[in-house]
């Protein structure tokens, strides 16, 4: 078993990735994902090309970092975990401590105990569909 947690295969490699694919877009939370995403030109690249295309995007705990890495968070409301939200706030972020926040198709929360009402919001964005920018 890996250090960090389990491992998973994927189905779709990020290189083969075509966002026309995809109806949504969730990022994930904990500190180590969100960390690997972020470090990563080729996901920061994919995330600012989806977020581009207006589709609903949801970010819970950490998984803001993409975001902000992104360029994708000036002047939107949102939330995170509590400790990065000065990484917001600098990113040009309007943070705010809230359950979920909804800002042009993107759902973001705070941490593990949000997970209801973040899926909801997610559930509802993705049947909204495709949120100006």
């Amino acid at each position: 078993m890996p250090k960090n947690g389990d491992e998973f295969d994927v189905d779709i490699p990020l290189r083969n990735a075509r966002q026309s694919d995809f109806d949504a877009l969730v990022l994930p939370g904990g500190l180590m994902n969100p960390d690997a995403l972020r470090s990563t030109p080729e996901a920061v690249d994919w995330v600012r090309e989806f977020g581009q295309s207006g589709k609903p995007i949801g970010a819970i705990c950490h998984g803001p970092w993409l975001l902000i890495e992104a360029g994708l968070v000036s002047n939107l409301h949102m939330t995170s975990w509590p400790a990065i939200q000065t990484d917001v706030k600098n990113a040009g972020g309007l943070w705010v401590d809230e359950e979920v926040v909804v800002d042009h198709g993107i759902v973001t929360s705070r941490k593990p105990a949000d997970i209801p009402a973040f899926n909801a919001k997610v559930i509802e964005e993705i049947c909204e569909g495709i949120h100006p920018r």
